[in-house]
């Protein structure tokens, strides 16, 4: 998701953001983008962008115990009008990485009692299971001033792709975005936040409600803007970001750093995905079945920038358990 605060390189970003979250709809979709927007279905669609009948973003990864991979989306509603319309989420999953299935709308602004009464602003979300139950993290404002005001809302639900309901929000955080939860082995869990060139993280409580004890900023990141994202692999904890390159036409890396400990100190290990052709990238890191997977956006469906759709393609490491450059794909291949 793209972050309202204002970056350290250049206010570029943020003054083209403001202009479109005041002045309306300035970026409109294609043709049949937008009519591929209004036609959804809830059937399976291949390659890249993996959903194709509306417009997503911002993808975070997660494998049940029912041996599917789903996807929790963000969604850009055309016309576009930077990322201030962002007002819903749905679920998305899959057995095989080829053919997926929409499972509809999970949550919508309308439903979150404490959050700013014009709605809109539904970014970034995660999804982590525990106990029987599936707690959906997502940041919205609770105020007009929606750039101080931002919260980390809970809902949960007993499925994983249906009946969430929003059960309040995580006390005592800064108004950040871009909420990840990393439950390690032994079942602690951690909540990962941030945006503007910081990243907090910390434990959560049994309740996954609350945080146990304080927030503490990550040291080690290299360039980090948001997107927050841990993994953990043969040991080695993985915090990956998008970061503020800003260079003509390209803007947003991937990057990742590397721990022995899920709170850092991180080692800044370098870029694992250049930038895709999107204002923004998001991503997600998973292993299923075997194998690792990439998942981010980019503006392949619309060309426009905050009309984005979900991508995935594969991801290796290398002998030393740093991460190999992800190459972009036009989509999986069918196992044969």
């Amino acid at each position: 998701m793209y972050n309202s605060f204002k970056r350290s390189k250049s206010g570029r970003k943020w003054s083209a953001l403001l202009a479109i979250a005041i002045g309306g709809a300035f970026f409109l979709g294609s043709p049949n983008a937008v009519a591929q927007q209004k036609s959804a279905t809830t059937k399976t669609t291949k390659g890249n962008p993996f959903i194709k009948h509306m417009y997503t973003a911002d993808p975070s990864a997660r494998v049940w115990a029912d041996g599917r991979l789903y996807v929790y989306a963000s969604h850009d509603i055309a016309p576009a009008r930077g990322c201030d319309l962002m007002d819903q989420y749905h679920v998305f999953s899959t057995d095989n990485m080829v053919d997926w299935k929409d499972h509809g709308e999970i949550l919508n602004s309308s439903q979150v009692s404490w959050g700013r009464k014009e709605g809109g602003f539904m970014w970034a979300p995660d999804c982590v299971y525990k106990n029987g139950t599936y707690y959906f993290y997502f940041p919205h404002p609770s105020g007009d001033d929606w750039n101080k005001t931002w919260k980390i809302g809970v809902a949960t639900s007993r499925n994983p792709a249906s009946g969430f309901e929003v059960k309040g929000y995580i006390p005592g955080l800064k108004s950040m975005i871009d909420p990840c939860v990393f439950i390690d082995d032994d079942g602690q869990a951690y909540l990962f936040y941030g945006g503007g060139g910081t990243c907090e993280a910390g434990k959560l409580k049994d309740n996954m409600m609350e945080v146990d004890g304080e927030m503490t900023k990550m040291e080690g990141l290299t360039d980090f803007h948001e997107a927050a994202w841990v993994h953990k692999k043969d040991g080695i904890y993985y915090l990956s970001y998008s970061d503020n390159h800003d260079e003509g036409d390209l803007h947003n890396r991937m990057r990742y750093a590397t721990s022995k400990s899920p709170l850092g100190p991180w080692k800044s290990e370098g870029i694992y995905m250049d930038p895709t052709d999107s204002f923004t990238n998001h991503g997600s890191i998973v292993e299923y079945k075997g194998q690792w997977y990439s998942f981010y956006h980019n503006s392949a469906l619309s060309n426009e920038d905050w009309l984005r759709s979900i991508c995935v393609d594969k991801l290796y490491y290398n002998a030393d358990g740093t991460i190999k450059k992800v190459i972009q794909t036009s989509g999986l291949a069918p196992k044969k």
